[in-house]
């Protein structure tokens, strides 16, 4: 080793936004937020489909537009897929892929998540599919 060189990389901590509690949506609900993502802003969504938390980008895979048909509104009626107000695209809610319309086959972008003493945290898409015990988090505001 070098001397006064510190060969040892520095881990960089990812942040995690707080953007519910796991009591917060009954099954066929969502939750829009937003992330900070590299300098820009990114809206996505919190679902809970039977019980399982999803996180998705809102963007529709078929048109980079926003999916909802009213504000926060993302499921059809009987709350069993995701639905895109713009083409009528309609994806697995459980897995994000496109199962009708213009873009099929194609997935939503998946936004992790982890659920920690009952807060749901949700972090950047891309930043590495593993966390280290530690990392930073920041409140919701």
């Amino acid at each position: 080793m070098e001397r006064g060189v510190n060969k040892r990389r520095r881990v960089e901590r990812r942040r995690g936004k707080l953007v519910a509690r796991t009591g917060d949506l009954s099954h066929g609900m969502t939750k829009k937020f937003l992330l900070k993502c590299q300098g820009r802003t990114i809206e996505a969504l919190l679902v809970n489909y039977e019980g399982n938390l999803v996180a998705y980008v809102n963007r529709c895979r078929h048109l980079p537009l926003s999916m909802d048909w009213l504000e926060n509104r993302f499921f059809t009626e009987d709350k069993r897929y995701l639905v895109c107000a713009n083409h009528g695209a309609v994806y697995e809610p459980a897995t994000g892929e496109c199962v009708w319309g213009p873009c099929f086959g194609a997935f939503l972008e998946g936004v992790p998540l982890e659920i920690h003493q009952g807060r749901i945290f949700a972090y950047c898409p891309g930043d590495g599919d593993k966390r280290e015990d530690g990392d930073k988090r920041e409140e919701a505001t």
